[in-house]
């Protein structure tokens, strides 16, 4: 069995996440770790929270507290909704973790022994009514290649270009709004990038199997224009990791902080040492560093596509430059937007589903199995509530749950609470047995490969194969004229309910164990062979019948949370 290392983009934290960064990365992720699990690998699931940078600084100081307390309780109520997701972190750690603190400045230290960090004096635009210079992203304006009016300090969001904010034409603070701007001298450190680009390129060009959406992301910011730029590493902030070097001191840069994104995927790394100091685990380097047995590890990310520069160049860059055995990523899984209704999520204006409004009104299993069959892969998707209540009752309470409903009552009624005995396979049963074993390794080829929309909809389709069964043999008819023959029908649906059970775990593992529960076993034993997993039950064996795996979503309901969540329409 192998090792596979699996990190999810970690949130930010400025407030709670909305259902589009959920199946963006750390969702999909989930999947991919349960369902490895499941087939015995040994895994470690890392994520955190990303707590550094302006947002949260100025998030806190709207929440009246202080930065570092308003991080921990952020923390722990995005901890607890991750938990009501069931997201199976091995640990959900923190940006601002004392190890975390120690790995950036002793990475940046190395860099800078490698040569590969020059100090730049530079001019940064500082605002007079804020009292502070301007993080790239608060400021504002006009962008001068494309015209668009909101263009970004460091992008414009129309066009893509990478923009200093000295370029825009008209800027103003996000902050206040002010104007009155002023171009002041600072002096930061930059990652040479550029002196690693050749490498970058070829590590890049060497992932063939690489998702179209993350290597053209990756080769865009590559080649496009003037090629990939050396880049900032420091900010002018109080909060965040002091700019150290190793553990000496800086001369010059008292007073600053390393930038957000150079420290935010360092803590990937940080978050296994946070992990083991925790007591959870032992020897986290034989997960991160290949000279102490990281050679036979598998690492995947996943991460929405604006993360994608980030983990594809700038992260790699900086483990590369260390010239030190740190692992680097095997396998990058980006994906597109979840788009809110024919619009955008948005937390200013209140549109859409947010992580803990969706708990209040539905279980977890619900959101899991609609996010993850409409994952967007292969393009932007988009959440109405008529697509949502159409699936939901569909294919979790028409089909899979009116299965297990089916067949336990029946059972009950004619047989009592035990799994029957008698009969033997005919036709249709084989036919059904070469059916599921064709699915389940479609199925599994799809889930190992990351293809989470083709993986949700080869489950359906294998939930559908055991309905479909039940109605064309009908036990309760047969029950009339051959007795024999509907007890081995039922024997043989009942085990098929452990066996959804274990397969439908990685997508909504709450219902999972309601289904083992009922057939009163802890067998959860992967179905490699349909044909002998179908005889885990034995005649004899106790079974309850379970209250509704799922209940249908009303037409009252789905217009009140339709109006509810509608927001202010842009």
């Amino acid at each position: 069995m192998a090792r596979h290392l699996i990190t999810s983009a970690i949130p930010y934290i400025n407030g709670i996440k909305h259902l589009g960064n959920l199946v963006g990365s750390q969702l999909p992720a989930d999947l991919y770790a349960r369902y490895l699990r499941q087939r015995g690998h040994e895994v470690l699931f890392l994520c955190a929270t990303d707590e550094h940078g302006t947002p949260a600084e100025l998030a806190a100081a709207k929440a009246g507290k202080p930065v570092a307390e308003y991080c921990a309780e952020m923390h722990d109520v995005q901890a607890r909704i991750a938990d009501g997701f069931r997201l199976s972190f091995d640990h959900f750690g923190r940006s601002s973790s004392p190890q975390n603190h120690k790995l950036t400045q002793a990475f940046a230290g190395r860099l800078a022994d490698q040569g590969l960090i020059r100090e730049v004096t530079e001019e940064q635009v500082y605002s007079v009514a804020d009292g502070r210079f301007l993080p790239d992203r608060y400021i504002e304006g006009t962008c001068p290649n494309c015209g668009f009016e909101s263009a970004r300090g460091d992008q414009c969001d129309n066009c893509t270009k990478q923009l200093d904010p000295t370029d825009l034409i008209n800027p103003h603070s996000t902050i206040s709004g002010s104007t009155e701007l002023e171009v002041r001298e600072t002096k930061h450190l930059y990652l040479r990038q550029s002196f690693l680009k050749d490498k970058l390129a070829a590590w890049i060009d060497s992932k063939t199997d690489w998702p179209i959406l993350t290597t053209s992301i990756a080769k865009k910011w590559l080649n496009d224009g003037d090629g990939l730029q050396d880049r900032g590493i420091t900010r002018d902030l109080d909060w965040g990791i002091p700019v150290k070097k190793g553990d000496q001191d800086w001369p010059g840069m008292e007073g600053k902080v390393f930038y957000v994104w150079f420290d935010a995927p360092i803590e990937y790394i940080a978050c296994a040492q946070e992990w083991q100091d925790a007591g959870k685990g032992t020897d986290w380097e034989r997960w991160w560093r290949t000279d102490k047995g990281a050679d036979d590890v598998r690492y995947t990310q996943f991460m929405g596509k604006d993360n994608v520069p980030f983990h594809t160049l700038s992260f790699p860059a900086t483990i590369m430059g260390t010239q030190e055995p740190w692992k680097l990523v095997d396998y990058i899984k980006s994906f597109n937007y979840l788009n809110y209704d024919g619009g955008q999520f948005s937390t200013s204006r209140g549109r859409g589903v947010f992580m803990d409004q969706a708990l209040e009104i539905l279980p977890p299993d619900y959101w899991r199995w609609w996010l993850l069959s409409h994952a967007p892969e292969t393009s932007d998707a988009e959440f109405t509530w008529e697509t949502f209540q159409q699936d939901v009752n569909k294919d979790l309470a028409d089909v899979l749950g009116n299965f297990v409903s089916r067949i336990t009552k029946f059972c009950r009624s004619k047989f009592g609470e035990t799994v029957p005995a008698g009969g033997s396979y005919g036709p249709a049963e084989e036919q059904l047995i070469s059916d599921l074993t064709t699915r389940l390794s479609a199925y599994e080829h799809h889930l190992d490969a990351i293809e989470v929309r083709k993986a949700a909809a080869e489950l359906r389709a294998i939930w559908v194969l055991g309905n479909e069964y039940l109605q064309a043999n009908a036990p309760w008819t047969t029950f009339k004229t051959d007795s024999e023959t509907a007890a081995m029908q039922v024997r043989l649906a009942l085990n098929l309910i452990r066996i959804y059970a274990v397969m439908s775990a990685p997508f909504i593992p709450d219902a999972s164990v309601t289904m083992i529960a009922a057939m009163q076993t802890d067998d959860d034993s992967w179905p490699g062979d349909v044909a002998a997993a179908l005889t885990a039950l034995p005649a004899g064996h106790a079974f309850t019948v379970p209250e509704n795996l799922f209940r249908k979503i009303t037409d009252e309901e789905r217009t009140d949370w339709a109006e509810r969540f509608a927001g202010v329409r842009d």
